[in-house]
């Protein structure tokens, strides 16, 4: 079909939801597709800087993923990790032997003063990726929850509290001071879609819309006719992976695939929920979204290959005649 020689296309994702689309997009478009992803989960440990949901998609586009944890690199080993919990330290963030290369690298180059994006595209040409794959922003964004038990750093609350704390409120520090990198907004200024992976609506895609600008930059594309389109991580009321079903209620929003169309409304000319939610159709429609139901939890690379088509092809049938009102 033509829009895989010729379309380029935006991802917004973070997390292995976003992850396994990307994968399944990048089958179809190659270097027509940048991912677009959220960087306000990263942290330093050890004196290392860790990006996890960039280095999710990334060893995920590059093969190397470990799809039994859904995170890391596979057939990795621990030693590293083992050594310092004998000697006392609380290891409370798994960093496998072969993934501590990679921030070693990483945080090398960052001290060096090279830009997080640039940085990034090193890693990606060492590891031979071909889309693009670019933090939401150059500049420091932290996502901090404030629970039962006070504000927590967003890892405390994920990795290392379990994701048990009750999340009442979610900020961004540093968000409004972030600025867009020009990659970015390149990207989008140029997309004919731009897609929403199933990521957690709050805290994987809010960072990224919270960069000021972003949410614009996503409006604008819109208004050239690109089209904006998202795949729910919400499947009969529970979310495939991570917090997100308990975060949307504890938040006051409806846990299910029509609470997360509810919350990206704004942006959204189509929405894709799982057949298990083909009943909910109507409710998305009255959002003023066009729905689209198909078979979204993804297995295997077959699954994320025909999923990715699947999304591309609905995106790219969509004109603004075709949006209900």
């Amino acid at each position: 079909m033509p829009w895989v020689a010729d379309r380029p296309c935006v991802l917004l994702a973070g997390g292995v939801g976003g992850a396994k689309l990307a994968h399944g997009l990048a089958t179809h478009l190659g270097d027509r597709l940048t991912v677009v992803v959220n960087s306000a989960d990263d942290l330093e440990r050890h004196g290392l800087a860790i990006w996890p949901d960039h280095d999710t998609v990334m060893y995920t586009l590059a093969g190397l993923d470990d799809r039994e944890r859904g995170w890391g690199l596979r057939d990795e080993t621990w030693h590293v990790m083992e050594g310092l919990r004998a000697l006392g330290v609380d290891a409370w963030f798994g960093l496998g032997d072969r993934d501590i290369a990679t921030h070693l690298v990483r945080t090398e180059l960052l001290r060096d003063g090279t830009r997080p994006t640039e940085a990034a595209r090193r890693l990606h040409a060492a590891l031979g990726l071909v889309p693009r794959v670019l933090p939401m922003t150059d500049d420091p964004v932290r996502t901090r929850v404030r629970t039962d038990d006070g504000w927590l750093d967003f890892q405390e609350y994920f990795v290392h509290r379990h994701q048990e704390p009750t999340v009442h409120e979610v900020a961004f520090e540093g968000a409004e001071d972030a600025r867009a990198t020009w990659e970015v907004t390149s990207a989008l200024r140029a997309a004919a879609a731009v897609l929403v992976a199933p990521s957690n609506p709050i805290v994987s895609i809010g960072p990224i819309l919270a960069v000021p600008g972003l949410a614009e930059a996503v409006a604008a594309a819109r208004s050239r006719g690109a089209r904006v389109v998202a795949v729910s991580g919400i499947v009969g009321g529970r979310a495939l992976k991570g917090p997100a079903d308990k975060m949307l209620s504890s938040l006051g929003y409806e846990a299910s695939a029509v609470g997360v169309a509810t919350i990206l409304r704004p942006l959204l000319d189509g929405y894709v929920l799982d057949t298990q939610d083909a009943d909910s159709v109507p409710a998305v429609e009255g959002l003023g979204i066009s729905a689209r139901v198909l078979q979204t939890v993804m297995g295997g690379k077959e699954d994320r290959a025909r999923l990715g088509r699947e999304v591309i092809d609905f995106s790219l049938s969509l004109r603004s005649d075709a949006v209900p009102a």
